[in-house]
């Protein structure tokens, strides 16, 4: 018993990490053998020690901030609220929402476009504009390169057959 305890797998067990066959050997175990089962209960004593040991504190003044939010959440009429209800009989595909008035915000809008701050506009136009220069120097630099590969093969060429000569 002292080696399957030693083993490892109540580590396992207890962090959530075990097989579904590890947890039924394990359970199987727990029940036939008492000292699994001290061992096991021992194990989970220590890691709640340890969790209380390494757990940081809340800046104070925390619970009363979040007691206040809950209780704004309970004054306001939140639970009254209707539902949203739907008719077949008009509106986009077939369907109409019918909401009370100064509860829900309508988003739909009448253009597809993605409207921008104008500052943003001369930001794309300046990224669009450098993209086409860089494009245009990797280009020129790419037919260097290539052409100087040429020449290069060509001195090789010539330097081999002045050596034959």
């Amino acid at each position: 018993m002292k080696e399957y305890i030693d083993s490892g797998i109540l580590e396992v067990f207890v962090m959530g990490a075990a097989t579904d066959e590890e947890v039924r050997e394990l359970m199987y175990m727990k029940a036939k053998y008492p000292e699994v089962d001290e061992a096991l209960k021992q194990l989970e004593t220590d890691m709640e020690r340890i969790a209380g040991n390494m757990a940081i504190a809340p800046p104070p003044g925390i619970w009363d901030k979040i007691e206040n939010e809950i209780d704004d959440l309970i004054r306001r009429d939140t639970y009254t609220a209707q539902p949203v209800k739907f008719r077949t009989d008009h509106g986009h595909n077939g369907y109409e929402r019918t909401v009370p008035p100064d509860q829900f915000i309508s988003i739909e809008s009448e253009s597809n476009h993605m409207r921008l701050h104008k500052s943003w506009r001369w930001v794309f136009a300046a990224v669009f504009v450098l993209g086409k220069i860089f494009l245009g120097f990797a280009i020129y630099f790419y037919l260097e390169n290539r052409q100087t590969q040429q020449q290069l093969q060509e001195l090789k060429t010539e330097i081999r057959e002045l050596k034959k000569k």
